[in-house]
């Protein structure tokens, strides 16, 4: 039967009182996290990190036991910027920043609650708590990019001519297309995790340490670049029996599967021993605490966990709640249509307004279409700038395919000079004909306009 040191009863029962107080205060910002894990295939693994985080500190309960927990009060200024990153990231409604903030309260009551010498024990279950923090999606556009990249190269390499247009090419047999699926996103993420833990676990040295980290960071991508690799020659050589449907994906996890099991079979291989566990010094075990000093800490700690949401809840109140209205300006020889000119519309989730339709011009010449979303009282589920807004979701809209991006400068009076720019194609490239010339195509400028200043940065925006 597990006894728990008397030294120890209050201060856990401290922290949990405080771990509750953080989860009722930021309800909101937990479930956001906790819906992303359920939603997203990409961050289903972070379910299993706080479980394995309590394992990996009940591992140490030996070299806990032995110690007087005290708590450090300097810790809890650490709040303080913590606080200030979750306001700004509630502000922005940018999720990794008040997801990131929120478990670093929760790590932090651990030293502040029980000492600088108990988290120091368990600093890297403590760390590793931040792996449930759904972050990385940004990196899907260039996984997918670099990923389309190498299957053209090898494919070219291996003799087979290839017709490419942005993520789509052609080959004799077919046409493929990576999408975000074919990322590798899954992988690497997953792949991180288990290494940093396996590194933890079978590693004594930190160079041996990092280095394994590497390998589970470099691992996946090449392991992915050779799975797509692998699937369009499937199906090449087996005249599009094979590798074509639901099972490519079998034979993708099949493969990073044996990929994974072979780095950890040779890292395990400079498996360094736990050294002789060494009693800790007498000197160490200190005093009981008495109750008014942890009843301090405890009232400290609520107190500035509590101040963020406060603040945030007086600006809501202070925000205006008019529905916004959007209107085409008037610009001399140009006719505004409230009709849009195609079929396209930019994947932009749930703006408060939009404006969408195009200018037809009075000379007769071609149209100009404009897509507007407005976005006010940012919250979950409402950003400007997040991951699923992009020009085009391929996902979901099999009509229109993004074939190029980039920058350009517009030289126009009172107009943005810095745009990003992208090319669009109307129909699937295994559908064209006529050299491509019969398929609709656009040009795209985006700009985000925030508080009358342009930008083209998702970071700056």
């Amino acid at each position: 039967m597990l006894t728990l040191p008397r030294p120890w009863r209050l201060p856990l029962l401290g922290l949990a009182l405080a771990w509750a107080m953080l989860a009722l205060l930021y309800h909101d910002t937990g479930s956001a996290m906790v819906a992303i894990w359920n939603r997203s295939e990409t961050f289903a693994h972070a379910w299993v990190v706080p479980p394995i985080s309590a394992w990996l500190v009940w591992r140490r309960r030996a070299d806990l036991a032995v110690l007087s927990p005290a708590p450090s009060l300097r810790w809890l200024w650490l709040v303080l910027p913590l606080g200030l990153l979750w306001m700004l990231g509630e502000l922005a409604a940018a999720n990794a920043a008040t997801q990131f903030a929120l478990v670093g309260m929760f790590v932090l009551t651990v030293p502040a609650l029980l000492g600088t010498e108990v988290a120091r024990r368990i600093a890297f279950p403590l760390g590793f708590l931040f792996f449930a923090v759904p972050f990385g999606d940004f990196l899907t556009p260039w996984l997918i990019e670099r990923t389309a990249d190498f299957t053209v190269v090898a494919l070219r390499t291996s003799g087979i001519p290839v017709f490419r247009e942005g993520t789509q090419f052609i080959i004799p047999t077919g046409s493929w297309s990576v999408v975000e699926a074919c990322s590798g996103i899954r992988y690497l993420m997953a792949s991180l995790m288990v290494g940093t833990l396996f590194a933890y676990l079978n590693y004594r040295s930190h160079k041996r340490r990092w280095a394994f980290v590497a390998v589970a960071i470099v691992t996946p991508l090449v392991a992915n670049w050779l799975r797509a690799y692998m699937i369009v020659m499937l199906g090449h050589l087996s005249g599009n029996t094979l590798a074509v449907g639901v099972d490519h994906i079998i034979y993708g996890w099949v493969f990073f599967g044996i990929i994974m099991l072979a780095m950890f079979m040779i890292g395990a291989r400079w498996t360094e021993p736990d050294p002789e566990h060494q009693p800790a010094p007498a000197g160490r075990l200190a005093q009981p605490v008495s109750a008014g000093r942890w009843s301090s800490a405890l009232l400290a700690a609520s107190l500035l966990m509590a101040l963020p949401p406060v603040l945030r809840a007086q600006t809501q109140r202070a925000e205006g709640k008019a529905e916004p209205v959007l209107a085409a300006p008037a610009l001399p020889g140009w006719i505004w249509q409230a009709e849009p000119m195609t079929s396209w519309r930019p994947h932009f989730e749930n703006p408060a307004a939009v404006l969408h339709g195009r200018f037809q011009s009075e000379a007769g010449g071609p149209a100009i279409g404009l897509y507007v979303g407005y976005y006010r009282e940012q919250r979950q589920g409402r950003q400007l700038v997040t991951s699923v807004n992009r020009v085009v979701n391929e996902e979901t809209d099999k009509e229109w395919t993004q074939t190029a991006a980039g920058e350009a400068v517009l030289d126009v009076p009172a107009a943005p000079s810095q745009w990003r720019t992208g090319d669009l194609r109307g129909q699937a490239l295994g559908l064209v004909s006529g050299g491509g010339n019969q398929a609709p195509r656009l040009r795209v400028w985006q700009v985000y306009w925030i508080n009358g200043r342009p930008f083209i940065s998702d970071w700056q925006a």
